[in-house]
């Protein structure tokens, strides 16, 4: 089996596909059930964000695991296949390894080295192992990324020069309103208003807060939700049908919720002339609709413009990421190479285990009749146990260290043949490994 990614990003496609494209909720569970019941497909996690979509998969064939997953993206995206493909992109194997691990450590996010791709990855890795979709090959490749994102951002400075979308966002809108302050005063005395509480309207209240706002006020569906979020930021909680006269008395408004629909019309907002306000639209699909940013005082702030204002990371920075990108990649890929020769491995010393066992049966057999002890007889087979791990503990350590040679299951296959293993055992141990570390 091989690891395959299929997705698309904001590398790869406008933010109009990618609003398409986007899936969440009930859309995304059915997805990942999808995907996992295709011929080609043995696990799959899907990471979802407001900038990309990637289905990453263990598959048997590449072909075929990639028209399957291509086809089942359109499908569930509501996307005509030869309107999806022209963005797609795939990786396999060590590519999409790699391609996991860059992004998991922000390398490959819309502002670089942003902090929340980490929890999102690993928000898609918690929903596949409770669905049952990612078994061992999935579950290992995303403990190796989750590792990788944790040393980036506690080894190197990618956290001091990269920032989050809802920081750049924010730093956007100020200076769009001419704010003139120094950190911590960026909003000074303005009113913000929160659309949304979940894990991004959250990060959008601290910020705001931490920017020095006069105000803060979120406002969502569900207003006990908005409650407890406004707890945590000092703010004031309303729901959505006080929304019209929340925009009309703030100076920046950020929006990011998870709705089909626009939540925010050009006739809710109106003319703003005599108070600019600043829209600063961070959904996906997006909350705002696009005619409000054409209203007198208006300025709207989309995805597309914070692709614009990526942060770019430092050269010496950019190195010590990927110095340890490439680190946990040699040792994902050294693990798998030893994992393939070890049922051979397991296999050899049980035979061996089996071979001593029964000649120290006959030996016991024959030396207890001359009243030789017992704890004599177990000094033999301790000694002779000894022996026969001294003997088999050089070629099977060398064979897992030759597995990620050129030809490496060359050698395990030599280890077959000169000790006559018999193949169905090896088989056995493979699937005894598969049972115990399958999906939980």
């Amino acid at each position: 089996m091989s690891v395959l990614v299929v997705g698309l990003s904001h590398k790869s496609a406008p933010v109009a596909m990618l609003e398409r494209a986007a899936v969440s909720g009930d859309a995304l569970t059915k997805l990942i059930y999808d995907v996992a019941r295709a011929e080609p497909v043995a696990e799959v996690f899907v990471v979802s964000t407001c900038n990309r979509v990637e289905v990453y998969a263990d598959v048997d064939r590449f072909h075929a695991g990639v028209t399957e997953i291509c086809e089942l993206l359109g499908r569930h995206c509501g996307v005509a296949p030869a309107d999806l493909t022209q963005h797609l992109y795939v990786h396999y194997q060590d590519r999409a390894v790699n391609h996991l691990l860059a992004v998991t450590c922000g390398l490959d996010s819309m502002v670089a080295g942003e902090g929340q791709i980490l929890g999102q990855v690993r928000a898609a890795l918690k929903l596949a192992q409770e669905l049952g979709t990612a078994g061992r090959v999935l579950r290992d490749l995303g403990r190796v990324a989750l590792r990788a994102g944790k040393r980036v951002r506690t080894e190197t400075a990618i956290n001091r020069v990269g920032a989050s979308l809802v920081s750049v966002g924010v730093e956007l809108a100020a200076q769009g309103l001419g704010q003139t302050g120094g950190p911590g005063q960026e909003l000074a005395g303005r009113d913000v208003l929160i659309v949304g509480a979940g894990s991004m309207s959250s990060l959008a209240a601290a910020t705001a807060a931490r920017a020095g706002a006069a105000a803060i006020v979120v406002a969502n569906r569900t207003r006990r939700t908005a409650e407890q979020l406004a707890v945590t930021a000092g703010a004031t909680a309303i729901g959505l049908d006080q929304l019209t006269g929340a925009i009309a008395t703030a100076d920046v408004v950020i929006s990011c919720t998870g709705a089909t629909g626009q939540l925010i019309t050009a006739a809710m907002v109106g003319d703003r002339a005599d108070r600019p306000l600043m829209l600063v639209d961070l959904a996906m699909p997006h909350d705002v609709e696009p005619a409000a940013g054409d209203l007198p005082g208006v300025r709207l702030i989309g995805m597309d413009r914070l692709n614009a204002h990526s942060a770019v990371i430092a050269i010496a920075d950019l190195s010590a990421v990927r110095a340890i990108i490439e680190k946990e990649l040699t040792a994902y890929q050294l693990a798998n190479d030893a994992a393939t020769v070890a049922p051979t491995v397991v296999a050899l010393r049980a035979k061996a285990a089996k071979v001593v066992d029964a000649e120290l049966t006959r030996l016991a057999g024959r030396l207890s009749a001359d009243g030789l002890s017992g704890h004599a007889l177990d000094e033999i087979g301790q000694t002779v146990r000894r022996v026969v791990d001294k003997l088999l503990h050089a070629p099977t350590v060398r064979v897992k260290e030759l597995a990620g040679s050129p030809g490496g299951e060359e050698y395990a296959a030599a280890l077959r043949v000169l000790f006559d293993l018999d193949p169905r055992a090896v088989e056995a141990v493979t699937r005894a490994a598969m049972e115990q570390e399958g999906p939980q």
